[in-house]
């Protein structure tokens, strides 16, 4: 009798945020998940969608990894104790993780970018990528591939279209 596959659980993924510019200004070149410490309140207001991960981005301080720049808003029920909006987060990784990418960012040009906040089995996980920022003319060609895409697509559906009608 064969030996049973263990089957992986289903990934329970609730995404509260995404940022959809970083594919856009940068060309990602690996990606990680990493765990936040949060406080109470945070999380409340996480769960309802309140934050922006627009200018948000990471670095290496004291061999630690923080997120700086994520604006999570206040809590309306919270109590008095409520917290700051812009504060630094800092964010959990192994330790060999972490090691290689204190390496990755000492060469030039190279920066981590957080791609999406999500929910993770409760817990609130964000994904990382190292990322190098594109230059002007990179950014006009990916825009130029993607127009020519969308017209591709444009061009196939309206081709099935005038055939399915005769």
């Amino acid at each position: 009798m064969a030996a049973k596959k263990a089957k992986k659980p289903p990934r329970d993924i609730k995404i509260i945020a995404k940022n959809r510019k970083a594919r856009f200004n940068f060309q990602i070149l690996d990606t990680f998940e990493a765990g936040m410490v949060l406080v109470g309140s945070e999380v409340k207001s996480l769960r309802a969608g309140r934050c922006n991960l627009g200018d948000a981005y990471a670095d290496i301080r004291n061999g630690e990894l923080f997120l700086r720049n994520l604006h999570i808003s206040p809590y309306e029920q919270a109590t008095r104790m409520n917290h700051e909006p812009m504060r630094t987060r800092k964010l959990l990784l192994h330790k060999r993780e972490l090691r290689k990418l204190i390496g990755k960012t000492a060469e030039k040009g190279l920066t981590l970018v957080p791609l999406s906040l999500y929910f993770l089995k409760g817990r609130v996980k964000c994904e990382m990528a190292l990322a190098r920022g594109k230059k002007q003319h990179d950014k006009r060609l990916s825009k130029a591939e993607k127009d020519v895409q969308r017209k591709m697509q444009q061009a196939m559906r309206g081709g099935m279209r005038r055939s399915g009608g005769e």
